[in-house]
């Protein structure tokens, strides 16, 4: 078994597809000569080049192996950490500021007396290595003892429950189908809506690493994850709103589900995330905005989210990264290229000085985009000159 923890050109499964792969498997491959503290911020960057590359035209710009590498990557490393993030590390060290194991409360109330999980669930120190050994005989009651957390009355048992499966489904495909098939999605769901930030953030990413796999994606929207992700992303802390996007992401991947998370509201918070979210939240507000504009209608909501002027932002600021501006012009691309009032509306938020100025001094591939961005612009210009009296 290959541990999560190291570096490994192998992966976890026979399966062929990426799905399979360990996610540290697919960053030790991209990045096997950088070591450097801010490798999550160069891993979204290399991952936007590799989505971004070979683009032809608004439609083939990006395949779909593509976008679901980059979803699985987004999610692994750094604060929008699918599993080890800043909470994660909490629940390894046994934080000070969280309540002791044996507790006899939680929350003002009473253990239940017989909790037959509790024991194993009030483990702290539960980390990948652990995972990692754990027979596969022993996978199964290890996942239905996680299942049957999720459903105790104690927050600190849920919480602990969807934290281990979050780390159960990290690496390995045949764990995320086990986890898929016990039961776990529709436990997980009203977890979203949870009080408890600690609780949600598990949550949202156990859901994010789950839906890597294929079979699990419909399995999580038939549990009506949709709604409760944009809840999450509307009210969650800085990271539970950025795995949020990520799994909109992930399930965006099945053309089906694009037009139904538009329709659901998901437009304007990621539009929100774009505008006032970190670093990392901008990145996979746009990615997913970028996945979910390749649908007509969800263009217009876009638009009327006020996606523009964040976007023409990103485009002009100088402390984004060129993968990202790259993006952020692919997205107007989409936007623009069968609508005459949304170039205009770019026009009026400034787009054509960032766009120049990126089409002079930029990769071959970003100058290219922004051509294609400013040629539509000079069009509509010159039908407009061609039209009046």
């Amino acid at each position: 078994m290959v541990s999560a923890e190291k570096d490994s050109n192998e992966t976890t499964n026979t399966h062929p597809t990426i799905i399979g792969k360990s996610m540290r498997t697919v960053r030790s491959k991209l990045f096997q000569h950088d070591r450097a503290a801010c490798v999550s911020d160069n891993l979204t960057g290399s991952l936007m080049e590799l989505a971004s590359r070979n683009n032809k035209s608004v439609k083939s710009s990006i395949t779909e192996e593509q976008l679901l590498e980059l979803s699985q990557a987004l999610s692994d490393f750094s604060a929008c950490s699918s599993d080890i993030s800043g909470e994660l590390q909490r629940l390894a060290t046994v934080s000070s500021s969280q309540p002791p194991p044996a507790a006899p409360h939680v929350d003002g109330q009473p253990q239940p007396e017989h909790e037959p999980c509790l024991g194993f669930l009030q483990r702290e120190s539960f980390s990948t290595e652990i995972i990692e050994s754990i027979s596969p005989e022993d996978l199964q009651p290890t996942v239905k003892i996680c299942v049957d957390g999720l459903h105790s009355p104690s927050v600190a048992v849920k919480r602990s429950a969807a934290a281990k499966l979050r780390l159960l489904a990290k690496n390995r495909a045949d764990n995320r189908a086990l986890i898929g098939e016990s039961g776990a999605v529709a436990a997980l769901v009203p977890l979203l809506r949870c009080s408890d930030p600690w609780t949600q953030e598990h949550a949202v990413t156990a859901l994010l690493n789950l839906s890597l796999l294929e079979e699990n994606k419909a399995l999580i929207t038939n549990a009506g994850a949709v709604k409760a992700l944009i809840y999450v992303l509307k009210t969650g802390t800085e990271t539970s709103k950025q795995n949020a996007a990520c799994a909109l992401m992930s399930l965006a991947l099945v053309e089906e589900n694009k037009s139904s998370i538009g329709a659901c509201g998901a437009i304007p918070p990621l539009v929100a995330l774009l505008l006032s979210g970190s670093q990392r939240g901008k990145k996979d507000a746009l990615t997913t905005l970028y996945k979910l504009c390749s649908v007509r209608q969800n263009k217009e909501r876009a638009v009327s989210a006020g996606a523009v002027r964040p976007l023409v932002e990103l485009v002009a600021e100088e402390g984004s990264g060129m993968a990202e501006k790259e993006f952020a012009v692919l997205t107007l691309v989409q936007l623009c290229a069968h609508s005459v009032a949304n170039r205009a509306l770019l026009v009026r938020e400034g787009g054509i000085p960032p766009l120049v100025a990126l089409s002079q001094n930029a990769s071959v591939r970003a100058k290219l985009k922004a051509e294609t961005l400013l040629g539509y612009l000079r069009e509509s210009r010159h039908e407009a000159s061609c039209s009046s009296p």
